[in-house]
């Protein structure tokens, strides 16, 4: 069973309320693997809306995201996705021009 780790930072505006803490359940329960979240002393699971949700992770805040499983590399890899891209919620120059 694979283990891997990874730091992310919460770059939209709102931080993670109920849209992102959706997303990021949706993406992870794509994977077998354990995924969880450490913030602040605090590790929630990241297929819970309701961990995330109690997290208060504001915009600028740095978690870890901790996987555990046969998939791990790929569900870290598109839990930074997710993160990366702001939750889905801010728009690339590409999209303001559409």
């Amino acid at each position: 069973m694979s283990e891997t780790s990874a730091e992310v930072m919460v770059v939209n505006p709102l931080g993670i309320h109920a849209r992102p803490a959706a997303a990021l359940v949706q993406t992870t329960l794509k994977f077998q693997s354990d995924v969880y979240i450490h913030f602040r002393g605090d590790t929630v699971n990241a297929k819970s809306i309701m961990g995330l949700l109690t997290l208060g992770a504001a915009q600028g805040s740095r978690l870890r995201v901790i996987c555990s499983g046969p998939d791990a590399e790929e569900a870290l890899a598109a839990v930074r996705h997710v993160f990366a891209t702001g939750f889905g919620e801010i728009k690339t120059d590409a999209q303001v021009r559409e």
